[in-house]
């Protein structure tokens, strides 16, 4: 089934992004983002070939094929977005601007019976297509706030943050000492050490 409610997420997503990026300076681009390690530039050059990668994989389920999200696997998207990261902030900024437009073209191509095909993502996991529209919506929604542009989980979509959160909520036994977390979720003891997400 066609996903239209994430489609319209990630157009969203992409129309607010874009609004916050202009007037980037290579100063600001080059100051250390939310993540360990990852500047400004990095995070967004990972927005922009995680739209590369959203294209591949969408692509690959038109043609009835599965594809990888990354070529050359984990080490392939990390030399991608060190690449990438590398640009001069007018250059990633297109970037950024073309490769999600990209998504939004090729989302509009997609048959409504291919939304069930599968792609596999850069953890080996093999995805329909309507879920990969949904992890680039989240994607673009995270990495914005980790830009430190002014944009945070307050502004996240209602919509997008009553699917997901039970989708996390669901997975935290396994991502923390359980009677730490259960303290902590009756109010009896300090938020747990979790695991990494994802």
């Amino acid at each position: 089934m066609k996903p239209t409610v994430e489609i319209e997420g990630c157009r969203a997503a992409h129309a607010e992004l874009d609004r916050r990026l202009a007037g980037l300076t290579e100063k600001t681009i080059r100051r250390i983002s939310a993540l360990p390690d990852w500047t400004v530039a990095h995070t967004l050059a990972h927005i922009a070939r995680n739209a590369d990668s959203v294209v591949r994989r969408l692509r690959g389920v038109i043609d009835d094929q599965v594809m990888d999200q990354y070529v050359g696997g984990q080490a392939g998207r990390v030399a991608e977005i060190e690449s990438s990261a590398g640009q001069p902030v007018a250059e990633l900024l297109a970037d950024v601007r073309a490769s999600s437009a990209a998504v939004e073209e090729i989302i509009g191509i997609v048959p409504d019976d291919a939304w069930d095909r599968l792609s596999r993502s850069v953890s080996g996991d093999l995805t329909p297509a309507h879920r990969v529209v949904y992890s680039r919506w989240r994607e673009v929604e995270v990495h914005h706030v980790d830009l430190g542009l002014g944009y945070t989980p307050a502004d996240w979509p209602v919509a997008l943050v009553e699917r997901w959160l039970p989708e996390l909520v669901q997975g935290l036994a396994g991502r923390a000492d359980h009677a730490a977390l259960l303290a902590w979720m009756i109010g009896r003891g300090p938020t747990p050490d979790l695991g990494p997400w994802g």
